[in-house]
């Protein structure tokens, strides 16, 4: 099945228009949350920022729709400008039922073989204690990380923490998005599971998710 979740994260004031965006491809908006990005106050004392509020949207699109979904985005809210938003396409392996499937993908035709693809880039997703958003990303940061977006969630495993790790989580959870390139995943990762992981306050655990195409990480393109 050659279908994928394309995640937008932008500035909240783009909200509207990202979503409008999405309709206009035929593209029903599955996700949408609100967040914020990880840059320290120093660093956007730096370089003269203000904390900028987040969106982040997603939808379902096949890979032949791809390309042109990205191209149109580019010039339309300028992502492939560094710290214009970033949009990425993760590939979905599968999917309950072909009436969810109709639905998610707004009844166009999908593409059943799934073509081979290369994956350059990984979405790490950092679940946490809330509080602790700054603590893990200097930690990811030290170990290559440039950057993330944090989101509040609310955990529904904190009675079961004790089972597994003697140790009480907190229900309240902030949810941290980071994208890198495969060849930083790994230092991320075992940085964030030593220093933050389930045994510690910060109570973190980190997974990925490939990433098939990406907009919006010039640096990392380049």
């Amino acid at each position: 099945m050659d279908v994928s979740l394309v995640i937008t994260i932008h500035d909240r004031i783009e909200l509207y228009d990202l979503m409008k965006f999405y309709e206009s491809k035929n593209v029903t908006p599955v996700v949408t949350m609100l967040g914020r990005g990880t840059a320290t106050e120093k660093q956007l004392h730096l370089l003269g920022l203000e904390a900028m509020q987040k969106a982040l949207i997603a939808g379902v699109i096949s890979g032949k729709e791809i390309p042109d979904f990205f191209k149109d985005a580019k010039r339309e809210f300028m992502i492939d400008i560094p710290g214009n938003g970033i949009m990425m396409a993760v590939p979905l392996k599968s999917v309950s039922g072909g009436k969810t499937l109709a639905y998610m993908t707004n009844q166009r035709e999908m593409n059943k073989e799934v073509p081979k693809m290369e994956f350059n880039y990984e979405l790490i997703i950092i679940i946490a204690n809330s509080g602790h958003i700054d603590d893990v990303m200097d930690v990811a940061r030290t170990a290559g990380a440039d950057g993330g977006t944090a989101i509040h969630a609310k955990g529904t495993g904190a009675k079961l923490s004790n089972k597994f790790f003697g140790v009480s989580l907190a229900e309240e959870k902030e949810v941290i998005f980071i994208v890198e390139t495969k060849a930083k995943k790994a230092a991320i990762m075992k940085a964030v599971a030593e220093q933050m992981g389930p045994a510690t306050p910060a109570g973190a655990i980190c997974f990925t998710l490939p990433v098939s195409e990406i907009a919006g990480l010039r640096m990392l393109e380049d």
